[in-house]
């Protein structure tokens, strides 16, 4: 969302990306998420009845199997709490496959995404306004920055595609449940 504006449709019709979270500090009852990381590769039709998401799911594999379990039911909503107003969460979706996998966040002037060899995200042009700038995906009441992206490629199971100055962002989320 730009200056409070909300989104509509996909500007090609068809939405895809990758996402990912890193948890600076958090837990799943008594299982401890502190320095774990989540990744999405996504995709949908605006013209598709129902609009649903194709999405696969990443967990971090430095986690331990409880960890890793604990990723997998925050991010599909099974724990219900903020993420259950996640798009893939709330709509239809096919869950194509949740894998175990090295991922990598950056942060500072480069934002950078790397999930093993299957997705490589690189932003580090800020987009140039004067609106305030949110995420559509929920948590977007905290401040972020609106990205181009020099470069975002990913060969991930039936996700394929090389983009580059198409927008990325990045921001703090502070999810609970």
């Amino acid at each position: 969302m730009v200056g409070g504006v909300a989104g509509g449709r996909s500007t090609h019709g068809i939405c895809f990306g990758a996402l990912g979270w890193r948890i600076d500090e958090g837990h799943a009852d008594d299982v401890d998420l502190s320095g774990l990381a989540a990744a999405l590769t996504v995709s949908y039709d605006d013209d598709e009845p129902g609009s649903p998401w194709s999405i696969l799911l990443h967990v971090d594999a430095r986690g331990d199997e409880p960890q890793r379990a604990a990723l997998e039911q925050i991010f599909l909503g099974d724990l219900g709490g903020d993420m259950l107003r996640l798009p893939w969460i709330r709509k239809q979706r096919n869950l194509v496959e949740v894998r175990a996998s090295e991922i990598r966040l950056g942060d500072g002037d480069e934002h950078t995404l790397e999930v093993g060899d299957r997705v490589s995200l690189r932003a580090t042009r800020p987009v140039e306004t004067s609106e305030p700038v949110a995420c559509g995906i929920p948590g977007y009441h905290q401040p972020g920055v609106e990205l181009y992206a020099d470069s975002l490629v990913v060969a991930d199971g039936p996700f394929a595609w090389e983009l580059e100055g198409n927008c990325a962002f990045a921001s703090a989320f502070d999810y609970s449940g």
